[in-house]
């Protein structure tokens, strides 16, 4: 009896051991994987976005985009190429990874001649008639959310972590748009492919889906990615971005990332 309690013990320590070895990871520690996952660096892009609205009516536009990394901070400057009545108008982000610290966005429409600076106020608003809000133009901070794992699931035959991510403040909702997110993390690539966002007014939803999705250079990169904003099962509107000719490794200087830039158009 006693060989068998001595055998026994080491066993139940070894079970236990790899259960806590296997075990899902937490749901702010998924994010944290999400935050440092390699998405390239001195990118060039060209975007097709089309609105679409409750009829089915579309509204066409072409994009440029350009981003850069500085240390853990990102930088991107975007312009609007056609039709003529939103060419030149374009938008910089300073997205900054240091916690607590307000990303800075400028707006520059050329009838105005002149940028403005998105404040934090007005970031929950339209980004030029689109169902993206300001604030999905650039990476949320984590800390100002609470992250709980709900359950595994599969996404277009991919296995993913599905995430409850809640403001841990009025303030932060009111900035966002959003009161609440549930997030579909891919597990192989840590991309998040789908998410579900309860808007804070309207008692609306948004639905992220990214329907392709393909490495160019070893980098994960959405190719066409909808948001659809629904009043309960009824469309209300619906953006639908395509990118194109997406290459990484660009000859990028720090001076492209201005407002003095911003303020000279697409040329």
């Amino acid at each position: 009896m006693k060989r068998t309690v001595q055998w026994g013990v080491p066993l139940l320590l070894s079970l236990l051991a790899s259960s806590v070895a296997t075990a899902a990871p937490s749901g702010r520690e998924i994010m944290d994987r999400v935050n440092a996952r390699d998405d390239g660096d001195n990118a060039l892009m060209e975007m097709e976005m089309r609105l679409v609205d409750k009829r089915g009516k579309e509204r066409i536009r072409t994009m440029r985009r350009w981003s850069q990394d500085r240390g853990a901070d990102s930088y991107s400057l975007l312009f609007f190429l056609s039709p003529p009545d939103v060419r030149d108008s374009g938008f910089l982000t300073y997205d900054y990874d240091a916690s607590g610290r307000d990303d800075d966005q400028w707006l520059y429409l050329p009838a105005l001649k002149k940028s403005k600076r998105i404040a934090n106020d007005d970031k929950s608003g339209s980004f030029m008639g689109s169902d993206f809000n300001y604030s999905d133009m650039s990476d949320p901070d984590l800390d100002d959310y609470t992250f709980t794992l709900m359950k595994e699931s599969q996404v277009r035959g991919h296995g993913v972590w599905q995430i409850e991510a809640l403001p841990r403040s009025q303030e932060v909702v009111e900035e966002s748009g959003y009161k609440k997110s549930v997030l579909f993390v891919r597990k192989d690539n840590l991309v998040v492919v789908r998410a579900v966002r309860w808007l804070e007014k309207r008692g609306r939803l948004r639905y992220l889906d990214i329907k392709k999705l393909e490495q160019i250079d070893g980098i994960w990169t959405p190719i066409e990615t909808t948001m659809t904003t629904k009043q309960g099962k009824k469309m209300v509107h619906k953006t639908v971005i395509r990118y194109s000719a997406v290459r990484y490794g660009q000859p990028l200087n720090e001076g492209m990332f201005t407002v003095r830039r911003l303020e000279k158009g697409a040329e």
